[in-house]
């Protein structure tokens, strides 16, 4: 069983940066491939970044390429989602997920996820 811990979102104009903690407890996290989604109100939660055990593959929506990383820390058992060149349209509810082995850009694929943090984007 794997605990997920989202923290670091909050209110930034457009153009600022943010970036997103997710911390794990429980499992061996260097077996999991990890994930960031999101989701804002009346839409269907979606893929925004994923990355495999190692960190050595990167998997990027179009919408955010270029714009965000994603990497992680197996020895802090973290992983990170640096946010640059914000958009409004970047709000919403941002989730970090856990799957074995592969990572994968399907919401149904991912077994364990967090709370979510906000992230809101001023015009």
């Amino acid at each position: 069983q794997v605990q997920l811990v989202e923290s670091g979102g909050g209110l930034v104009q457009a153009g600022g940066s943010l970036r997103l903690s997710c911390a794990a407890s429980g499992g061996a996290f260097s077996n999991y491939a990890m994930g960031w989604f999101r989701q804002s109100p009346g839409k269907e939660r979606e893929f925004v970044a994923a990355l495999s055990r190692t960190g050595a593959i990167t998997y990027y929506a179009d919408s955010v390429k270029g714009r965000f990383t994603i990497s992680r820390d197996n020895a802090k058992r973290t992983v990170y989602l640096q946010m640059d060149s914000l958009k409004p349209e970047d709000t919403a509810v941002y989730y970090c997920a856990a799957r074995k082995f592969s990572y994968s850009d399907n919401v149904a694929a991912y077994d364990y996820w967090g709370q979510g943090t906000q992230v809101t984007v001023s015009s």
